[in-house]
C-alpha cells in the first residue's frame, strides 16, 4: 500500500489520492442469490443466444426474480457475456424517398400483415415460409412451413385463422402473385377484409413483418441446420411459440406479443420466490 511504502498515514495517503479514508476498509456485499442469479443468467444466455442483457431481465423478471437491469448488466459484463453479431445481409434492396402514407393500428386483430420468406435444409433445397403477424399486439398468428406455397394455401391459412380468432379489418402485404391472385382478393372482399397493398419496391411500408421476418432470420434461421423439412416445421413452430409467449418485445415494454403471456407476466410480477423454470419447459429443455 502506499502508506506503507512511503510510510505516511493512512489519513496522508487518501488526502494526497483525495479518495474517502472508507475506501480503504470496504469490502463489497455479496448477496446470498449472487452465485444462483448469475448461473440462472449464464443459462438464460445459452438458451437465448440472441437476446441481451435488457431481455433476459425481462425474462427474469417473469421467471420470478426481482432484479432491475443494471444488476443484470454488471453480472453480465463480469462474466463476459456478448451478443453474436448479425448475420451479414446477403443482399439490399435500393429504393426512393421512402414517402408514404399508412394506415396504423390502432387494436387487437386492427391491421394483420403476411409475407413470405425462404430457408434451405441441409442438402440446399429451399423451402418457403408464410409468416403472419398482427402490426398492434405483434403476435405471430402463424408460420406455414412447405416446399411450395401458393394463394390456395394462403386462403386455406387466412379461413382457419378468421374462424378461430375472427376477421381482420384490414390486411397488408406486398405485390405478390399469392397475394393478388383474383381468389384471394374477392374471398376477403366477401368476408368484409380490406387489402392494404405496398408501393411495389417498398418494403418498409410492410414494416411490421419485415421486421418479424428479420428477426426470425436472425434467431432461428440463420443460426439452425435443418436437416429435414419436417425438423423445419417442428422447430420453426417451437420458436414461434417461444416467441409469442416468452421473448421480451421491445416496442411492448419488455413483455410477450401473446396475451395470455402478458397476463401471466402481471399476476406473478410480484413474487420474490426463486425462478420454477417454466422458460425451459416452453422451449423444449426439459
Amino acid at each position: 500500500m502506499l502508506k506503507d511504502r512511503f510510510e505516511v498515514s493512512e489519513r496522508r495517503a487518501c488526502q494526497v489520492l483525495r479518495q474517502p479514508r472508507a475506501t480503504q476498509r470496504y469490502l463489497p456485499k455479496v448477496r446470498d442469490d449472487e452465485q444462483p442469479l448469475t448461473r440462472r443468467i449464464i443459462e438464460m444466455a445459452s438458451i437465448f443466444g440472441r437476446y441481451g442483457y435488457r431481455r433476459v431481465t425481462a425474462l427474469l423478471r417473469l421467471d420470478g426474480w426481482w432484479v432491475n437491469h443494471k444488476r443484470v448488466e454488471r453480472i453480465w459484463r463480469r462474466e463476459g457475456l456478448t451478443v453474436p453479431k448479425k448475420q451479414p445481409k446477403r443482399g439490399r434492396l435500393w429504393l426512393n424517398d421512402g414517402s408514404c402514407i399508412r394506415l396504423r393500428s390502432e387494436r387487437r386483430d386492427h391491421v394483420w400483415a403476411y409475407d413470405f420468406v425462404h430457408g434451405r435444409t441441409h442438402e440446399g433445397r429451399i423451402f418457403r415460409m408464410l409468416t403472419l403477424v398482427d402490426e398492434y399486439t405483434r403476435q405471430c398468428l402463424a408460420i406455414d412451413v412447405s416446399r411450395q406455397l401458393n394463394s390456395e394455401d394462403v386462403l386455406e391459412r387466412l379461413a382457419w385463422l378468421m374462424a378461430t380468432r375472427g376477421v381482420p379489418d384490414h390486411i397488408r402485404s406486398d405485390n405478390g402473385p399469392e397475394f393478388t391472385a383474383g381468389a384471394v382478393r374477392e374471398w376477403l372482399k366477401g368476408v368484409g377484409v380490406k387489402t392494404l397493398f405496398i408501393t411495389p419496391g417498398s418494403p418498409w411500408e410492410n414494416g411490421y413483418v419485415e421486421s418479424f421476418n428479420g428477426t426470425l432470420a436472425d434467431e432461428l434461421l440463420d443460426r439452425e441446420i435443418f436437416y429435414t423439412l419436417y425438423e423445419a416445421k417442428v422447430l420453426i413452430e417451437r420458436w414461434r411459440v417461444q416467441y409469442n409467449t416468452i421473448r421480451p418485445h421491445s416496442a411492448l415494454g419488455y413483455r410477450p406479443p401473446a396475451p395470455e403471456a402478458i397476463f401471466a407476466a402481471e399476476a406473478g410480477s410480484a413474487s420474490l420466490r426463486p425462478p420454477q423454470q417454466p422458460i425451459d419447459h416452453l422451449v423444449g429443455l426439459t
